[in-house]
């Protein structure tokens, strides 16, 4: 049977928060008056009615699964429709021992004249391909809320992206997630010709849990000997000591994505409560003792967010390994800002990042792991 999760509180969270501008400040006023002086951190263009996912009427967290009844009812069906583009890429499956993984691919299918300039540089008519991981705290998420940036990557690198509908927890605890990434991952490797892509520039990138599961991705490639150009890891949930036990992070987790939530989501994840010991390969990537031999990385974060101590922690441990890593922390941002695609600040935190894979990929640096 096709492992086929089913749309989950996550991917409604996200949707709404994509939705902000669309709903418009019905509400706002009472809910903005519970944030008291957090709000002044928030950039301007962030501070929308939905600012306060994740927390209660009062600052109180409110636990993963009851997000959706935070924002049940008809404005989410609208937030649903509103963001979510239609006509963007297409859905198939890969099949894996037996079973079905399913896969979103998108691909620019028209060349422009800067799209065949943009092509200056690499080796031959092959194109790159990128492996996308959405997120959703392990627990929730759907491709559908990335459509429009996998879209947008497909243009900027002028390749292939694969969007993994990856199993989540708790009914698919680690290894599952991971499992499901990899096999989307020696996907393209070994069906690279058919696909017209080039080998030695395939990258991995996810965002929240995502960018965790593309973290735990790389490390597993190079530890197979998989060859990866790049990781795009947009504020990435890397560290399961985050918040474990629901000790608040001072300054740091306030909106949409809590210590509570993280420590929730991970426990589900890896079966255990986060913080716990586990010496499982590749289970909380910023455990990983050893980073040398990973492809460079554009890292991206808000000063707001819960995972920022613990993503610039992991720059610098890649740094210190020998890899190239362009960080990005974005002031007054918050956990999932850039779904607020209204914000031209937060326009051009997603271009920054989706520049620094398209640039990566147009080269192959001497040394790196895309030349192995």
């Amino acid at each position: 049977m096709p492992r086929i999760p089913r749309p989950t509180a996550g991917a409604v969270a996200l949707a709404a928060i994509s939705a902000l501008g669309v709903l418009g400040a019905v509400g706002a006023t009472a809910r903005q008056r519970d944030l008291g002086d957090s709000l002044q951190r928030v950039q301007p263009g962030l501070r929308a009615p939905l600012l306060v996912v994740g927390r209660g009427r009062v600052g109180e967290p409110v636990a993963p699964e009851d997000v959706g009844s935070v924002l049940a009812g008809r404005p989410a069906t609208v937030a649903t429709r509103a963001v979510f583009p239609r006509g963007l890429g297409r859905r198939t499956v890969i099949p894996e021992g037996g079973e079905e993984v399913p896969v979103w691919l998108y691909e620019r299918e028209t060349a422009s004249p800067e799209d065949e300039a943009g092509r200056a540089g690499s080796s031959d008519a092959l194109r790159p391909a990128v492996v996308w991981i959405h997120g959703g705290g392990y627990v929730g998420g759907d491709p559908a809320q990335d459509h429009g940036l996998c879209n947008l990557i497909a243009r900027r690198t002028h390749g292939l992206v694969v969007s993994v509908d990856y199993r989540r927890a708790p009914q698919h605890p680690y290894p599952a997630a991971l499992e499901d990434c990899w096999s989307a991952l020696t996907w393209v490797h070994e069906h690279a010709e058919e696909l017209g892509v080039d080998p030695s520039r395939v990258a991995v990138g996810g965002s929240s849990a995502g960018g965790g599961l593309a973290a735990a991705l790389t490390q597993r490639a190079r530890d197979e000997g998989l060859p990866l150009a790049f990781q795009m890891l947009v504020y990435p949930m890397l560290d399961d000591a985050t918040g474990a036990g629901g000790v608040e992070v001072p300054g740091l987790g306030e909106f949409v994505w809590t210590a509570r939530s993280n420590a929730e989501g991970w426990a589900a994840y890896l079966g255990h409560p986060a913080g716990e010991p586990d010496e499982r390969p590749w289970a909380v990537p910023a455990r990983a003792q050893d980073l040398s031999g990973l492809p460079d990385a554009w890292i991206g974060v808000g000063d707001l967010d819960l995972f920022l101590d613990e993503d610039l922690a992991y720059a610098e441990r890649l740094r210190g390994a020998g890899a190239e890593v362009d960080v990005h922390v974005e002031p007054g941002m918050y956990h999932g800002a850039d779904y607020c695609t209204w914000s031209a600040s937060m326009r051009a935190f997603r271009e920054s990042g989706v520049d620094a894979l398209a640039q990566a990929l147009r080269r192959v640096r001497p040394g790196s792991q895309s030349s192995s």
